[in-house]
């Protein structure tokens, strides 16, 4: 058994996870040298909520974040999440955006990028995968770990070989809710390692209180790669912490290699960041512990939480235990998606609407619209048709790969922000999320000529990151 190679990420999932995204470059870019020196198989740098935070909140330029990281990480690969046809946005963007940002990204400084869909649809990240391979950078394609009557060890087994198959150059078992719990991981892992060649990592959450015993398991079983954080920002909703693992496995045939010693320095460098975060409330006790409810409801810990805050705007927090049981529900009315970014979303404010309008579907955004249409892709199970006729009231549904239907985009969005480009790059900013990125660059030009560029101006709404 070869060591067991560690992913680390603070620097992505692990602050977008505790502190909604809101570390500022700053205050990552002095550790990265010393991150570099650990031997990390990746460091986790970019994409998933980084993008959106960075303009929205922080008033960053995210390339030039990236940028940045490249020049201080000279030994370690940088790693970024893509949404497949959803990049880093919302929605299905046209096949020639998903080509340049990928193609961007890798130019930028991006060595490995994890694709996934949140219905597991492979046709989502075709384009992406292609483009991957195409910049020379490492496709890592992804699967969507849930549980439902339509998920089993078989179904992972089968995405995985078809993700071999299409290119990835290893595969990542992405457990976004912290539902995978130890010997289920152990089980899984084994399976797929017997299927096929590439290098298997995987992905969880501490939110269930299973983490490390799930990544323990999952080592047994022969798993290559584990995401952990260092310990500042490990445990609730975030990763298993970094140092105790290293430490378990320490003089073992997993042995990691890692020096603790280093990793310490690293852990005190991020503690008075995390205290900072702590006092000003932006750090949440409440997701530091651990939640049952995840692996009651089989409910990511992010999605829990918004649909408190989605009841508390409603003034009615005595319907939470309705909601968490509607969940379920309305989840098997949807074909059983897996709940991640966009589909935790959908299906979590569908639940809230049924109990509070005391109607199921009396009312139907038009993203829980889409997803039964087909704008999303092909979800696991079938949609009933009495569901389907209910939302979509005789409307046709897609049956072919989503971004088929979309124009090409670039030129309309060069031609749209021509006023504003300093940087290729900035057409990407705009394609993805249009209000924040104009007031990011109008910023952006008032500080180049000292204009006074109070938030007053630029003001940022307010986004679920």
């Amino acid at each position: 058994m070869a060591k067991v190679r560690i992913t680390e990420t603070v620097l992505r999932d692990a602050h977008q996870s505790l502190i909604a995204t809101r570390m500022k470059t700053d205050e990552m870019l002095p550790i990265i040298e010393k991150l570099d020196k650990v031997g990390y198989n990746a460091l986790e740098a970019w994409g998933g909520a980084t993008f959106d935070a960075s303009l929205r909140f922080l008033n960053e330029d995210p390339w030039e974040r990236l940028r940045k990281f490249k020049d201080h990480a000279k030994n370690t690969p940088l790693q970024m999440l893509l949404r497949g046809q959803n990049i880093l946005g919302y929605k299905h963007y046209a096949d020639d955006v998903v080509e340049y940002f990928v193609q961007k990204s890798v130019a930028n400084g991006i060595d490995i990028i994890r694709i996934f869909d949140a219905l597991n649809d492979f046709r989502n990240i075709e384009k992406a995968m292609k483009a991957c391979i195409k910049e020379g950078g490492h496709p890592q394609g992804s699967i969507s770990y849930t549980i439902s009557p339509y998920h089993s060890l078989e179904v992972f087994v089968e995405d995985a070989k078809r993700l071999e198959n299409m290119g990835a150059q290893s595969i990542c078992i992405k457990d976004m809710a912290g539902l995978l719990i130890p010997y289920e991981a152990y089980n899984l892992v084994k399976a797929i390692k017997e299927n096929v060649s590439v290098p298997i990592e995987l992905h969880t959450h501490y939110t269930s209180g299973c983490g490390s015993m799930t990544y323990l398991k999952a080592i047994e079983a022969g798993v290559d790669i584990i995401d952990t954080a260092i310990s500042p920002f490990a445990l609730g909703t975030s990763q298993p912490p970094t140092e105790p693992i290293v430490a378990t496995l320490k003089g073992t045939e997993y042995d990691t290699g890692l020096d603790l010693n280093l990793l310490s320095e690293i852990a005190d460098y991020f503690r008075p960041i995390r205290e900072k975060y702590l006092e000003s409330s932006q750090l949440d006790p409440k997701v530091l512990g651990v939640d049952i409810n995840t692996l009651i409801y089989q409910v990511p810990g992010g999605m829990l939480s918004n649909l408190v805050s989605q009841l508390k705007q409603a003034n009615a927090m005595d319907k939470f235990n309705d909601v968490l049981n509607e969940v379920p529900r309305v989840r098997e009315d949807l074909g059983f998606p897996p709940l991640v970014t966009p589909t935790s979303q959908i299906v979590g404010t569908q639940a809230v609407l049924n109990v509070l309008s005391g109607e199921r579907y009396k009312m139907v955004p038009k993203e829980t619209k889409g997803l039964v249409k087909g704008e999303y892709g092909k979800t696991p199970a079938p949609i009933k048709d009495e569901i389907k006729e209910l939302i979509l009231k005789g409307e046709k549904e897609i049956t072919c790969r989503p971004a088929d239907l979309i124009e090409p985009e670039l030129d309309k969005i060069r031609e749209e922000i021509k006023e504003y480009i300093e940087q290729d790059e900035d057409v990407l900013t705009y394609a993805l999320f249009p209000q924040p990125a104009v007031n990011y660059f109008k910023y952006r030009q008032a500080q180049k000529y000292n204009v006074d560029a109070s938030e007053a101006d630029f003001e940022n709404s307010v986004h679920p990151v």
